[in-house]
């Protein structure tokens, strides 16, 4: 019984989502929190998958929209989207950024040992997005790498979209 103990300890665990119809999840150690969808100030002169921003009390959020950077199509919003909150790290900061998925499924625990390597899952989502696919009880759950999400040049894109409303603000 000892045995089982330590082995659930040493499981990550990862917040679960779906787009389109596909199961996702990200360490749980990175989601600062889930909203539901709400109103985003648009940010001009920005690519499409950047939604805007949105005032998270007194925090200024860059938005994105999960579908639209995976290369997906654009899905109208319902009461299931939401929005987490994840914290990435650009140039030694720390900063939030929002991700748009079309609704959360649960917090999961699946052993690191699980989670295997894929060179290719599909013409969407780029293998750098990807940490692994982990085959669970419930079936194949791709774990992302969200510090992988963004290249360096979107990273300062988001950075900059931040600074400079934040700056507008005051």
């Amino acid at each position: 019984m000892e045995i089982k103990k330590r082995k659930r300890l040493t499981d990550s665990r990862f917040l679960s989502f779906i787009i389109e119809n596909e199961v996702y999840c990200i360490d749980i150690l990175k989601v600062k929190e889930i909203l539901g969808i709400t109103i985003i100030s648009p940010v001009p002169q920005t690519p499409d998958y950047i939604k805007g921003v949105i005032n998270l009390r007194g925090q200024i959020i860059p938005i994105i929209d999960l579908r639209l950077k995976f290369g997906m199509e654009l899905k109208e919003y319902t009461k299931r989207t939401s929005i987490i909150v994840i914290e990435i790290s650009y140039d030694d900061e720390l900063t939030h950024m929002g991700v748009i998925v079309d609704s959360i499924q649960e917090v999961i625990c699946i052993p690191e040992d699980t989670i295997s390597k894929v060179s290719y899952i599909n013409g969407k989502i780029q293998t750098n997005f990807i940490k692994g696919i982990a085959n669970t009880n419930t079936g194949i759950i791709i774990v992302l790498n969200v510090v992988e999400i963004l290249n360096e040049n979107e990273k300062k894109l988001i950075k900059s979209v931040e600074d400079t409303v934040e700056l507008n603000q005051n």
